[in-house]
């Protein structure tokens, strides 16, 4: 299109300036469709490129994700751990603030309450009874001599009843006396979980069940909890497991720890890890310890896990420090090396790993 002066724009007439704009008119809607279809290009491209990223999470998933370390010889033996492993570590932030149960609460949902009995079960299930009835007048007008009713037809159904949260409302009766207003007392109540918390052991539990046993990241739990009417963010769940680890678990880990020193047989191992986030370069090596009670003790069965960035001999003499009896290991020298140094420890089960290898 010519480019008009000022000029001559004012000694057009009012057909040459009717033509004039409608061309601008059709090159705009032109310019518009083309826009458009960029735009839905683009986002086509948005989908696809999505759709790509979940795949390669997947196979990633399905390929590098928890496996027995027989089926990873494809990395020379050594164990993957990805960022689902240290997520809590990576989304924790102490000075996130605890959240109240009016914050956490965004709905109204509330479920009704079951009714039934448990005497009729599903396999030891609880179990709810829905009685089928006529009514009098259908029963008249069905049974117009009178009728005795049979005994009733019995099926069974399994219903499912999805997550149900419930608020404790602790109140504190506070009494005082008449005499002496200097002399108040509370009544007892029971201790939290955490300090000025509102998480319970049973929202943490579920919440670990979700992370550790069933794999589901912290930001799917937040969705699942946010479709159940409840805020509660990956930072308050990454903080709840940290706390959870300090000052629960490790005082049942150092208890665990001392009882199994009271078998006679133990076992240790030791496998390569390749840990994303640990402040290391990415990639670098570390080691996860295992240590568990012999094969023979099935009845109280103990497993303990140690995660150290070395494989130095440091490691198993810390552990292992004051034990009295006979630990089973492959053919790595550090044992035999702790075995001289450790009078009362008895290293065995060099001669199985060369076996193994002797047959391989």
């Amino acid at each position: 299109m010519m480019h008009l002066s000022e000029e001559q724009l004012n000694n057009l007439g009012k057909d040459a300036l009717i033509i004039l704009v409608a061309s601008l008119q059709a090159q705009m809607d032109a310019l518009r469709k083309q826009l458009d279809d960029a735009n839905a290009h683009l986002a086509d491209n948005n989908r696809q490129i999505e759709l790509l990223t979940e795949q390669i999470r997947l196979m990633n998933q399905r390929h590098f994700g928890r496996k027995a370390e027989a089926n990873l010889s494809d990395m020379d033996g050594q164990l993957t751990l990805f960022d689902s492993f240290n997520e809590v570590e990576g989304f924790q932030k102490p000075d996130a603030p605890e959240p109240a149960v009016e914050e956490v609460t965004i709905s109204s949902y509330r479920r009704s309450k079951t009714k039934g009995k448990r005497d009729a079960d599903l396999d030891g299930l609880p179990a709810r009874i829905f009685e089928h009835r006529l009514s009098e007048e259908e029963l008249a007008e069905k049974f117009p001599d009178g009728y005795k009713e049979l005994p009733a037809e019995i099926y069974k159904r399994l219903h499912i009843i999805p997550e149900t949260f419930i608020v404790d409302e602790h109140h504190v009766h506070v009494y005082a006396s008449k005499s002496n207003e200097g002399t108040i007392i509370k009544a007892p109540r029971p201790a939290d979980l955490f300090r000025n918390s509102i998480a319970t052991a049973s929202l943490v539990a579920s919440i670990i069940n979700g992370k550790y046993v069933n794999a589901v990241p912290l930001y799917r739990l937040e969705q699942e909890f946010q479709r159940y009417g409840l805020n509660i963010t990956r930072q308050n769940m990454a903080n709840w497991c940290i706390r959870l680890g300090e000052e629960y678990l490790s005082v049942l880990y150092d208890h665990l720890h001392k009882k199994l020193y009271s078998y006679h047989v133990i076992q240790a191992d030791e496998t390569p890890v390749l840990v994303n986030r640990d402040g290391r370069k990415a990639g670098a090596q570390s080691y996860m310890w295992v240590y568990r009670s012999g094969h023979l003790y099935k009845d109280k069965q103990i497993v303990l896990y140690e995660y150290q960035l070395t494989r130095n001999a440091s490691h198993p003499r810390e552990f292992l420090k004051g034990y009295e009896g006979i630990c089973v290991t492959d053919g790595y020298q550090v044992y035999h090396t702790l075995e001289k140094e450790l009078e009362e420890l008895t290293i065995a089960g060099c001669w199985v790993h060369c076996r193994r290898r002797f047959n391989d």
